[in-house]
């Protein structure tokens, strides 16, 4: 039975059978929920958003484009403030695990965000330095005219508050001797920032030389955004959850995936499917994130969980997210892709703080989703669902066949592609 949603009574994210909605009926929703225009709706809608012609100036060698299945996920409270979150993904079961886990966090004030702001550090690479902790000494005596050579690179960023603010110098041995690593701290606002900071580097780097009496190589941006970090805390009711039990196997999971490399993998992952699909929806580098995301998550020495979980007072579950997210409203697919243009817009968000903290969010919900089913259901119950209907479409499977093919896969345990074949040859019967 298809649910019949009233436009003008969804006053917030949480839309009740969203998921039994047909998709034109979800667009319309979601139009009225960020006031999208009608061009936006179709970028979105027609799974062709990007012409070949604004292809060809993003990347080299163009021949077409890839379209990845873009959803949302409801149900999201975000610092009292509600949000339809797009994801772009191809895995399924995500879309639906980040709603639920919303919905449950929802009850007991949804989640609650703080961040380090939009620092980055862009690296200067000297080698051959006779004498480093002389020359890191001078580097830091001479950081205003530094700062201030970089600052010339980029006055409008300087105009609205951002800009290089601070150095820090260090010493790092390797098997071809002492370099030193000047560190230039970049505040780059609504920027990723990837550019700016290069640029400043570059800047830099031969007063840097002259300073130190060595030669500088590398000037590039670190993605292990140790400055830029998001944190987000949600706390879980612990009767959604599914009780005493269920919360204490989600403890017990989350306390293996942090003491064991092989476990935490899988763990951070699923983190990193719900902070990958929202980077993707709205244009960021999706690289850039994986990679900072899993450097921090060594930055102890040991290979750890981005989330933590314990009980609160009330026997609750507390969930916490803490991570690195370098995204950017300014600049980069975000302000070329029609697509991911219209997804900022539906996600409403007015900076790339509040992004940082809506993705940072997502990831939480992800993996708190996923600790859960792991605890109770298993994790392939629901998502073997959903796969089984892309085995009986790829089967050749079409229209109401596709579900009544998966439901049949499902409930024998035997979710194949011969298996499909099979099924829809005797329900054509």
């Amino acid at each position: 039975m298809i649910a019949n949603v009233d436009v003008k009574e969804m006053p917030t994210s949480e839309i009740p059978n969203f998921y039994k909605i047909p998709p034109e009926q979800r667009m319309k929703l979601v139009k009225e929920f960020a006031n999208l225009d009608e061009k936006e709706a179709q970028a979105i809608g027609s799974l062709s958003g990007l012409k070949i012609e604004a292809a060809d100036k993003m990347i080299e060698n163009v021949i077409g484009a890839i379209p990845i299945p873009l959803g949302v996920a409801t149900n999201f409270t975000i610092n009292d403030k509600d949000y339809i979150v797009p994801m772009a993904i191809e895995e399924p079961s995500v879309v639906a695990a980040a709603s639920n886990a919303a919905k449950i966090a929802r009850k007991l004030g949804g989640f609650r965000t703080s961040n380090s702001g939009p620092v980055m550090i862009g690296q200067i690479q000297t080698v051959r330095v006779k004498d480093p902790y002389r020359a890191r000494n001078e580097i830091l005596a001479n950081k205003d005219r530094l700062l201030a050579k970089a600052n010339e690179q980029d006055p409008k960023l300087v105009s609205v508050g951002g800009g290089a603010k601070d150095l820090e110098v260090r010493i790092v041995d390797t098997e071809r001797g002492k370099m030193v690593i000047t560190h230039l701290i970049v505040d780059c606002r609504d920027a990723m920032g990837a550019n700016a900071v290069n640029t400043m580097a570059e800047a830099i780097a031969p007063m840097i030389e002259r300073i130190s009496h060595g030669k500088v190589f590398l000037r590039i941006i670190s993605n292990l955004a140790t400055k830029r970090v998001v944190r987000s805390t949600a706390i879980f009711d612990k009767e959604l959850i599914g009780g005493e039990d269920v919360l204490e196997g989600i403890l017990d999971a989350y306390a293996f995936a942090d003491s064991d490399p092989y476990r935490c993998a899988t763990h951070n992952k699923g983190i990193m499917n719900g902070v990958i699909a929202v980077a993707l929806a709205t244009g960021q580098d999706t690289r850039a994130l994986e990679a900072g995301a899993h450097s921090y998550a060594t930055i102890t020495g040991k290979y750890r969980s981005l989330t933590t979980y314990e009980k609160d007072e009330c026997g609750n579950l507390v969930g916490t997210i803490e991570i690195p997210v370098a995204v950017g409203l300014i600049g980069g697919a975000s302000a070329v892709h029609p697509v991911a243009k219209a997804s900022v817009k539906i996600l409403g968000v007015k900076s790339a703080i509040e992004l940082a903290e809506v993705i940072a969010s997502v990831g939480l919900a992800q993996n708190f989703a996923a600790l859960r089913a792991l605890a109770s259901e298993g994790i392939q119950r629901g998502h073997m669902k959903l796969h089984a209907r892309n085995v009986a479409a790829s089967a050749g499977a079409a229209g109401d066949l596709i579900d009544l093919v998966a439901q049949k896969m499902v409930e024998e345990k035997k979710i194949r592609f011969d298996r499909a074949q099979e099924l829809i040859k005797e329900l054509a019967k």
